[in-house]
């Protein structure tokens, strides 16, 4: 008998009950409901609503229960119909009578609202210690290549020459940014629905500020029915995973062009790379890949979620029901691939001398010589035609900018000099590009402490 049956005259159609059911997803809740539940006793009690035997009796049970459930002694059954269900009828039978009055003063409406909560919150600070960790990665690997010289790209073709260092942070801003995100999000959502009821409160005398406090929320949403109805937070996370993803999904699309052939500027480890069943030669970054597949998976359930809600009117619909398993899949997907990316970053190798082949072969350093030329008083754009005449005459010699003499050059403009092949040389040219942001060896240090400092403070904060 369900413990809402008094209005009813019939059971529930057996396949009605199994579509209705929720706990066979939402019985990973079961940590925030119990946590949920001993906060409520405790208030009721504080209240002079529940004595004080039963509100010990309630907490020592539902204790109880935790441990079994973590043992694996308690199966969880369509029976139950949701996790908020199957607590209170395990308490109820456990201690009795006093288990039936936990219920008192609240609706599942405010508990699942208050389970999701304490769920995403806790998930936050997990996905945040993740990025952390990835970002630490991005850091060595950053200060070890400080001076390793790399094409920087646009349109995917070779444009001016970078350091490996400044690619990478690139990544490590992005990952900045996600990190601050989700803690908007987490202050933003940090207000406790306990104690809105189905959607109107109660008629008992509770103290909704107690209980908010007591589970770490800094005060109760201030108005119920917005209390047992907002999933923005689910929304907003979504989001936040769907952009962290998009992040992830960008760096993987570079490890697997760096890995191939064409680029081979890393290689992964063997123990973070795959084989091929047919081509013995192969190594395929299976990680990358994947990363970037899942990424349209938690868009998906980002969309769903959205649409999921688009139409609903207030207070509570079973639709909302729907917010857990895209909620759970997206944090679930973001979680898995964030636990592999590091030690694949700390692992792989880098080949610096074919990335450093690649720039010189590119002529990155022709913005280099044009402004050269402008330093000696040619207007620019006279200048920018003349390295391009220079490009385009290598390009048939089948030779690089600073494999000219300064006799050939000269025949192009008598404005060069010795010191141009100082101003063309690649490292150099990267050094003077030491502007706040760019990739000189200086700036990139700069750039490494404020990302240090950043993630030191986003540790202590976690602690």
């Amino acid at each position: 008998m369900k413990m809402w049956a008094g209005r009813f005259q019939s059971e529930t159609n057996a396949l009605v009950n199994d579509f209705n059911a929720s706990i066979h997803f939402d019985q990973r809740l079961y940590p925030y409901d119990i946590q949920g539940s001993i906060a409520h006793s405790q208030m009721l009690q504080k209240q002079g609503i529940l004595s004080e035997e039963d509100q010990k009796q309630i907490e020592q049970g539902l204790l109880e229960i935790l441990d079994e459930i973590q043992e694996g002694k308690i199966e969880f059954t369509s029976e139950y119909e949701d996790i908020h269900m199957c607590i209170e009828q395990l308490l109820t039978e456990k201690i009795g009578a006093a288990g039936k009055r936990l219920h008192t003063a609240r609706s599942r409406n405010d508990q699942v609202a208050l389970d999701m909560r304490l769920f995403v919150k806790d998930h936050i600070q997990k996905i945040q210690s993740q990025i952390i960790v990835l970002s630490q990665e991005l850091l060595s690997l950053a200060k070890s290549n400080l001076t390793t010289i790399m094409p920087g790209y646009t349109h995917l073709q070779r444009a001016q020459p970078i350091t490996f260092a400044h690619t990478i942070m690139a990544y490590a801003q992005m990952l900045r940014r996600d990190l601050i995100r989700l803690s908007n999000t987490y202050s933003l959502m940090n207000e406790s629905p306990l104690g809105s009821g189905a959607l109107a409160t109660t008629t008992y005398p509770i103290d909704r500020f107690y209980s908010a406090a007591f589970l770490g929320f800094d005060k109760p949403t201030s108005n119920s029915i917005d209390g047992v109805s907002d999933r923005d937070y689910c929304l907003e996370l979504l989001s936040d995973l769907s952009i962290l993803m998009m992040h992830l999904s960008r760096f993987s699309e570079e490890i697997i062009a760096w890995c191939s052939w064409e680029f081979k500027f890393i290689e992964l480890d063997d123990a973070y790379a795959t084989g091929s069943s047919i081509m013995p030669q192969k190594k395929n970054p299976d990680i990358c890949e994947l990363v970037r597949g899942k990424t349209g998976r938690v868009y998906g359930d980002m969309m769903a979620l959205f649409t999921t809600l688009k139409g609903l009117p207030l207070a509570y619909n079973k639709d909302m029901q729907e917010d857990k398993e895209s909620v759970f899949d997206a944090i679930d997907t973001v979680e898995m691939c964030l636990s592999v990316l590091p030690k694949m970053c700390q692992t792989m190798t880098l080949y610096t001398n074919t990335m450093y082949q690649a720039a010189k072969k590119g002529f990155l350093n022709a913005t280099d010589c044009a402004d050269y030329l402008t330093k000696k008083g040619l207007p620019f754009r006279d200048a920018y035609k003349i390295t391009g005449q220079i490009v385009a005459f290598c390009n048939e010699k089948g030779a690089s900018l600073d494999e000219l003499s300064l006799q050939t050059l000269k025949e192009f403009h008598p404005l060069f000099e010795e010191d141009v092949f100082e101003a063309i040389d690649l490292l150099n040219c990267v050094k003077q590009r030491n502007v706040y942001g760019g990739p000189s060896p200086e700036q990139v240090e700069i750039q490494i402490e404020e990302i240090t400092r950043f993630l030191a403070k986003m540790e202590a904060e976690h602690e």
